[in-house]
């Protein structure tokens, strides 16, 4: 018993046969077929990490305040980062400040990708404590909220370093109250 089965396959043929190595002539693409494109995919990105990175060196926190926890230790030491110089170049924010680990205070530089929201920091000390060595930077993918130590020997464990910005604060003059409520929606 022999079972028919119908199926169509799909063929691209060409009009004119091109030989090999031949130039193939441009032609402007149907503007029906363009629309459908990008109707169908979406438009297209507009992105633009070089603005990013001044919007981000104007607008990012100056102040920051966390934790950092080695991987080997139960504690936790408080960290405040205070950024005094943001500098554009490019897709990247070049950071300048001061950071300081538990007692240890230190200057640092980094840099932070607009694109991609990678940063790394370099504290610019022989002696910091907590674990952390003169030769080890802070990594991470999520901008400066969340970083890991990434020390210098493979001995050294490393640790999570965890920021919060806070709001930089502004003296209110005594005859002033707070301003208006406003509503969230």
């Amino acid at each position: 018993m022999v079972i028919a089965v119908d199926f169509v396959l799909p063929l691209l043929l060409a009009a004119t046969p091109v030989p090999v190595g031949g130039m193939v002539p441009f032609r402007l693409p149907d503007p029906a077929t363009v629309e459908s494109f990008q109707t169908d995919f979406g438009p297209v990105e507009t992105f633009d990490p070089i603005v990013r990175a001044q919007l981000l060196a104007d607008q990012l926190p100056r102040l920051w305040r966390g934790s950092y926890q080695a991987f080997g230790s139960a504690t936790a030491v408080p960290v405040e980062l205070r950024l005094d110089a943001l500098k554009p170049i490019g897709q990247v924010v070049d950071l300048r400040g001061v950071m300081t680990i538990g007692s240890v205070t230190t200057p640092v530089q980094g840099n932070l990708n607009a694109k991609s929201d990678q940063f790394e920091l370099l504290p610019l000390i022989n002696d910091l404590s907590s674990g952390l060595e003169p030769g080890g930077d802070f990594l991470g993918l999520q901008g400066l909220s969340l970083s890991g130590w990434n020390a210098p020997r493979l001995t050294n464990l490393g640790g999570r370093l965890v920021l919060a910005p806070m709001a930089e604060s502004k003296p209110v003059s005594p005859g002033q109250g707070p301003g208006p409520i406003r509503g969230l929606w």
